[in-house]
């Protein structure tokens, strides 16, 4: 199928975006890699009557690391740069290891970190990897900007905390933990299909060699990323990890679908929880 037809802008400045995002009279869409947007309106479940390419700004394709060690991702950063930069791979880990298991090299290559976040589907792997680091979302339309946690960005299915004119200018992630153990294990039908179930994990260990810290957060098992709070309380005073999956099966109420029934996502969700605390502390602990 075809789109429907829209009118096509593709500025080079970011005040120039702004300012065609801020229009109320007519339905306005950024498009930066495209990969959820584009299929969306060739079906027509998407039909924006403006289409802004950020493409041409080249401020928007910024990765920076700042003095007190905030990792900052720009709107047009490719999701393949999260494997590629040293800055990521060495200082944030968990990050790089999660963006490997985006779709394929193709799709990581055109498709942005900032894109795949402000879309939001509740199985994809950034918003629950966004969630698991603290990430700091910020908020930019023509009158100024303002900054979200993770947590408070995802509403919903494909819904955000994004208000009208507003994009999302930038994703801050904060310095990681040296001493933290990070794991992401994932269930997919083919390697690359969206996730059945998958978990971000973060340990830390104590001067007395228990858990002082533990991060778990899924995507695919709600209507967005899913933090197992008691789970990670139970770690920490002292239950094993296979009890902290135990208690993930009982917490999580996914919805079923033809790929994977509810029951299946549940048991997945305690299994994949046990094995990525196991080697998360395994790499926080150093064996």
């Amino acid at each position: 199928m075809k789109p429907a037809p829209f009118a096509y802008h593709a500025p080079d400045q970011l005040d120039e975006v702004l300012a065609l995002l801020g229009d109320q009279d007519h339905e306005v869409r950024l498009l930066a890699g495209g990969q959820s947007l584009v299929p969306m309106m060739n079906f027509r479940l998407a039909a924006p009557e403006v289409l802004v390419d950020l493409r041409r700004v080249e401020s928007l394709r910024q990765l920076r690391h700042s003095g007190d060690g905030t990792l900052a991702i720009g709107a047009g950063v490719r999701q393949s740069a999260l494997l590629r930069e040293p800055v990521v791979t060495d200082g944030w880990p968990l990050l790089s290891e999660g963006a490997r298991h985006i779709g394929h090299p193709q799709v990581r290559s055109r498709g942005t970190v900032c894109g795949s976040l402000a879309h939001h589907d509740p199985t994809a792997e950034l918003p629950a990897l966004a969630v698991a680091l603290d990430a700091r979302m910020v908020l930019a339309s023509a009158s100024g900007t303002r900054e979200r946690s993770a947590d408070e960005f995802f509403v919903s299915y494909y819904t955000v905390a994004l208000e009208p004119g507003e994009m999302l200018l930038e994703v801050r992630f904060p310095r990681c933990p040296a001493a933290a153990g990070w794991s992401f294990k994932e269930v997919a039908r083919r390697r690359g299909d969206f996730a059945l179930v998958g978990v971000a994990a973060l340990v830390e260990a104590g001067d007395d060699g228990t858990v002082s810290r533990a991060r778990l957060v899924f995507c695919g098992v709600a209507e967005r990323p899913f933090r197992a709070l008691d789970a990670e309380q139970a770690v920490v005073s002292g239950a094993s990890f296979e009890e902290a999956g135990r208690l993930v099966s009982e917490a999580v109420r996914p919805m079923g679908s033809i790929h994977a029934s509810a029951e299946y996502r549940r048991e997945c969700a305690g299994e994949l929880a046990a094995r990525a605390l196991s080697e998360a502390w395994e790499r926080a602990t150093g064996g």
